[in-house]
């Protein structure tokens, strides 16, 4: 059964088969809409019902401030349909016209049109802002199921030309091109700027994946020549055992292959590499600034001001509105920051928690009568761990952002826009902990704190921690990273896709029996004829329940993708040096993830509210700490992970090149068996650790790190190599920084172009309003 009240109708100058038609950027006038948003509740019969009398006083407050509304019922649903009235825009406008937040020019001035975002932005305000006699907003309305949810219609001739010139796969074979200044007048500026930086951010990583495979193809060069590869493979060294229960001594051989990928990742070019990044990770940040000011200066909002923006929404709204002031309270950012700290405590004790998972991991393999199993202990507890670690990435986002949202209701911001930015800042903080704790720990403790024969430290004094590969412990770094990157990359790809599919065709297979029942329209005032129509509540509906069926979005929506490319970055570019490979995964993923975004939010999503800037926001701010932090994670991942500086010193201090004049000799000959120092048998407490080879002929065996044999004391080796790490850390990150200033400065952030045109339309309008200051006072003169 379907009604309509007629009081409450609009009129609609038609264009194409019942759609709302997109303004293009030539024309000037705005075409009305139908309707601005659909508003969906359950049916209630009971006219004394709560629920009821909340959706009725809800409806009533519109009309109140004149808004149309159109009432459908279908299948035990009411659906509201809402328009607002002309006059609210034309408030908007004049409000705009006086505002600085304008950037006048002499070809578009403020106030000669509102766009089809501005006007959805608008009455998305103004429903959000709409109160009952409670005082209870739509947002209260929706939590308490007064009414089920609300959305804006989708633009079909709009929504079909993104479709084919973007939102497709086929879309993928044009990699970089995007149409972004229809996504901006589609879905608003702050979409096309998120899809601009992606584009942007995708293009800067072709060269810094082509310099990865250089280096990769490097390290690959020497995989069977090195004579560090040799000195492992064709070693007879006797190892120490690497447990106290079931582990025998093994021989420094049989990690051969293990030496081999170690090769392929921590060699010379790494540092060459780790340099790039750095300054990589500024000239995109900089060349970005230029790039989005070229857009922002085209699409008129290069001054705009989002507290004016807000301001001019709320006169709108209510005339008698009273302006929400800044506030600040300490008491609540000392226990904000308590609270924070309490988090990240809790993440970085998960880490703890991993690290003993890997550990227990390693004891049960060992014990293991697969002798698979106990001759790989160590690297299959080390997938272990990473794998674990993925699915604690994936558990802990969802608790993240539960906690990130608390901490922003008790902190009561201003606006949603500041919600919105420490929000960000918040959840980016947490996520940040969650994904790199375990990636700290390997690339800086693994190995570092385990002790020695006789001397090692175990945790609870029965669980010895794990220990560096005799090759370095880069190699462990590369396994968690390539574990953590190729799985959170393919997983999440194939579930933020798949998920809204499978939901969107179960939907509408539900429906589709209902449809049916709907039949077609037969009423010529409903096809497409030129002239002033008033669609029948058969073509409404149709049109909203394709809407309706969509899948829900939010305000965070966009965050999300954000959050996801700002977390890629940081994978990129903050432990490069142990992965160079993965700027080349990043821009597989990328080119795939701009079209599969775009068609989730065209095809399978709900249109989001269209939202007006002018920049990425808070997020700009998190890049560039993501940079500071690549170049100090870089520099001691080079200078303490890598045995970069280890091959230096012996290279040209204690090497065969260094002490004799023998030519024959590769300068690195001797580098393995260099690193390893002794443990004896005869040593009391050597045998309370290795009680196990009690009586097996074993006098000695061998383990990675610089002490004397007699009484396992350090070298004077292991201090000059120390003070050379330390050294090179700060030398690195010192000539890396001045480098980053350097090209800040070089690259101004606003193209000379974008400066001129912005002069001369100030000039412009500046000349403009004396002619009409001199017009207004010779009309006066005259009429004297």
């Amino acid at each position: 059964m379907f009604f309509t009240d007629r009081e409450d109708d609009v009129a609609l100058h038609e264009l194409d088969d019942a759609n709302e038609v997109l303004l293009t950027p030539e024309r000037s006038s705005y075409l009305p809409r139908l309707y601005d948003y659909v508003l969906v509740a359950d049916k209630v019969e009971d006219m004394e019902d709560q629920t009821f009398k909340k959706q009725d006083a809800f409806i009533g407050e519109l009309k109140k401030k004149n808004i149309k509304v159109t009432r459908i019922e279908h299948a035990g649903k009411v659906f509201f349909g809402i328009c607002a009235p002309e006059e609210m825009f034309a408030k908007y406008k004049y409000l705009l016209k006086v505002s600085d937040s304008c950037n006048w020019s002499a070809e578009q001035k403020c106030e000669t049109s509102v766009s089809l975002c501005t006007r959805i932005r608008i009455v998305h305000f103004v429903l959000n802002n709409t109160f009952i006699g409670s005082g209870e907003s739509l947002e209260e309305l929706l939590g308490q199921g007064a009414f089920e949810s609300i959305f804006c219609l989708h633009e079909k001739k709009e929504q079909k030309k993104l479709r084919k010139e973007w939102a497709s796969w086929l879309s993928v074979l044009k990699l970089f091109k995007q149409p972004v200044t229809d996504v901006k007048e589609y879905f608003g500026e702050k979409v096309a700027l998120y899809y601009l930086w992606l584009g942007w951010y995708t293009r800067m990583l072709v060269p810094a994946a082509v310099i990865g495979i250089v280096v990769f193809l490097y390290g690959l060069a020497f995989f069977n020549t090195s004579p560090l590869i040799h000195e492992v493979c064709d070693s007879n060294t006797i190892m120490c055992p690497r447990c106290d229960i079931r582990c025998d001594v093994w021989n420094l051989s049989d990690t051969c292959t293990y030496a081999k990928v170690s090769q392929l990742f921590d060699n010379e070019g790494t540092v060459a590499f780790a340099m790039f990044m750095a300054i990589w990770a500024t000239l995109f940040l900089e060349v970005w600034k230029r790039h989005r000011s070229l857009y922002v200066s085209k699409w008129k909002v290069f001054d705009w001001c989002e507290e004016e923006e807000e301001l001019i929404l709320e006169i709108v709204n209510n005339p008698q509105c009273k302006p929400k002031e800044f506030r600040h309270s300490y008491l609540r950012s000392i226990v904000v920051l308590l609270l924070v700290t309490l988090v990240l405590v809790v993440i970085i004790g998960l880490t703890q928690a991993l690290v003993i998972c890997r550990i227990l991991t390693a004891i049960l393999l060992s014990r293991s009568d697969w002798h698979f199993l106990r001759d790989h202990a160590t690297t299959i507890a080390m997938m272990t761990g990473a794998v674990l670690h993925y699915i604690t990435i994936q558990v802990m986002t969802r608790v993240n952002k539960i906690v990130a949202f608390k901490l922003c209701e008790f902190e009561k911001t201003r606006s949603f826009a500041a919600t919105e930015k420490r929000f960000t800042v918040k959840m980016f903080t947490f996520q940040f902990f969650t994904l790199f704790s375990s990636l700290f720990y390997v690339a800086f403790f693994l190995g570092r704190i385990n002790g020695y024969p006789g001397n090692y430290v175990r945790i609870g004094g029965e669980w010895r921690l794990e220990e560096c590969h005799p090759s370095g412990c880069l190699t462990d770094l590369f396994i968690q990273m390539a574990v953590i990157l190729v799985l959170k990359q393919t997983i999440n790809n194939i579930f933020e896709f798949t998920v809204p599919w499978l939901k969107l065709c179960f939907r509408r297979t539900k429906a589709k029996t209902i449809r049916r029942k709907c039949g077609n329209c037969y009423r010529k005032a409903c096809r497409k004829e030129e002239g002033n129509l008033f669609p029948c509540d058969l073509c409404n509906l149709r049109n909203w329940l394709d809407n309706y069926d969509l899948n829900d979005v939010n305000s965070f929506s966009l965050f999300n993708e954000f959050l996801e490319m700002v977390l890629q970055f940081s994978f990129t570019t903050i432990f490069v040096a142990a992965f160079p490979l993965a700027p080349l995964l990043a821009l597989i993923n990328n080119i795939f993830e701009i079209r599969l975004d775009a068609i989730k939010m065209v095809s399978l999503e709900r249109r989001l509210v269209p939202k007006k800037t002018n920049d990425i926001g808070v997020w700009t701010a998190i890049l560039e700490a993501v940079g500071v932090m690549a170049v100090i994670a870089n520099g001691l991942v080079i200078g303490i992970s890598s045995d970069f500086i280890p091959r230096l010193v012996y290279r040209y201090h204690y090497g065969p090149c260094a002490v004799s004049n023998n030519t024959n000799l590769d300068c690195m000959t001797g580098y393995i068996n260099n690193t390893l120092a002794t443990a004896f048998m005869s040593d009391k407490r050597v045998q309370n650790d290795f009680k196990q080879l009690i009586g097996y002929n074993v006098t000695q065996c061998s383990y990675k790190d610089y002490r004397s044999d007699e009484d396992q004391s350090l070298t004077s080796q292991f201090w000059l190599i120390l003070a050379l790490r330390f050294a090179f850390v700060i030398l690195f990150e010192h000539v890396v920084v001045m480098c980053k200033f350097i090209a800040a400065w070089f690259i101004p952030d606003n193209p000379i172009r974008v400066k001129n045109d912005r002069l001369k339309d100030k000039l412009r309008r500046l000349k403009k309003e004396l002619q009409e200051a001199n017009a207004n006072y010779d009309s006066r003169s005259t009429e004297v």
